[in-house]
């Protein structure tokens, strides 16, 4: 026994003793250092430290810092696996599934989104986000009619839920409900205001119901908000276009092309002043009146 041991009362470690402590202070070392290089934005070192990390140890606390890593190096299937762990672990920690459903709508996998949805209603039955989230699942799916029970059922739960009028206005306009979707549009114009996901809506209902107008007022709205809305330059084109304002029409698909050049390519090819009605006639013919 050592003197220090001696005149402390302690004892020396043994040969394990010493090799657990180390492994003990390594991950920490790497733990926190994956922590602190997250922060300032190294990811890929950060996903290096928590991996070695969980090789000396399996941390939950670690398994969730690797799997946001992994989200923000953009590999959704690495952090899923790491979720999956913690999910198995945790069994009634509904955000968690959240966590997941979240996950996997950036994957697309709506199926994993909907199943993760409903474990986590099932833990927490009154969260207005797991419903939102829900409805993106059912609306991936393509199951519209579900899609709108889950963002009646958020509005129900969250009066001011603006995100889940909006999916639920688009929706409904999808659906051909251009009232049902008018009467969300005119909420959002009444507590957001001119936002411009707000204003595409209301524009694209009016102009599905004939209302020109209105509608290129709307959509000059949205320009005047973004000057970088592509879509409201090429919608507010095709209306221009159908009320047989050419030369309008042609300046904001000139506007389109500027934005993105490869906008056209598919449908016009080379953008030039020779043949230019036939091409922006081409190009109007493939716009999708909905904006769907």
């Amino acid at each position: 026994m050592g003197f220090f041991s001696l005149l402390f009362g302690g004892k020396d470690l043994s040969p394990e003793e010493e090799k657990k402590e180390q492994q003990r202070k390594q991950f920490d070392l790497l733990k926190y250092d994956g922590v602190k290089a997250m922060k300032i934005g190294q990811v890929d070192y950060a996903v290096k430290c928590f991996t070695e990390a969980l090789k000396l140890k399996d941390d939950l606390e670690t398994h969730d810092y690797l799997s946001q890593a992994l989200l923000r190096k953009g590999d959704s299937q690495g952090a899923l696996k790491e979720l999956d762990i913690l999910a198995q672990a945790e069994p009634d920690n509904a955000l968690i599934q959240m966590r997941i459903a979240q996950v996997a709508y950036a994957e697309g996998d709506y199926k994993l989104m909907a199943a993760a949805c409903q474990k986590s209603l099932q833990l927490q039955p009154d969260v207005p986000q797991t419903y939102y989230l829900y409805a993106q699942a059912y609306k991936g799916q393509q199951n519209l009619i579900g899609c709108i029970a889950m963002l009646t059922k958020a509005v129900q739960l969250k009066a001011d839920y603006a995100d889940a009028y909006l999916l639920r206005g688009q929706t409904l306009l999808g659906m051909g409900e251009t009232d049902a979707a008018d009467v969300d549009a005119l909420w959002l114009l009444d507590k957001v205001g001119a936002h411009e996901d707000v204003l595409m809506l209301k524009a694209r209902i009016e102009a599905i119901r004939g209302n020109t107008e209105r509608a290129l007022k709307a959509y000059d709205i949205v320009i005047e908000v973004n000057p970088f809305a592509i879509d409201a330059y090429r919608e507010r084109g095709q209306l221009k276009y159908n009320a047989g304002d050419k030369a309008g029409a042609e300046t904001d698909m000139q506007k389109v092309l500027e934005l993105d050049p490869q906008a056209l390519a598919d449908v016009s090819g080379e953008y030039s002043a020779e043949g230019i009605e036939q091409r922006v006639k081409q190009a109007y013919s493939a716009v999708n009146p909905l904006g769907l």
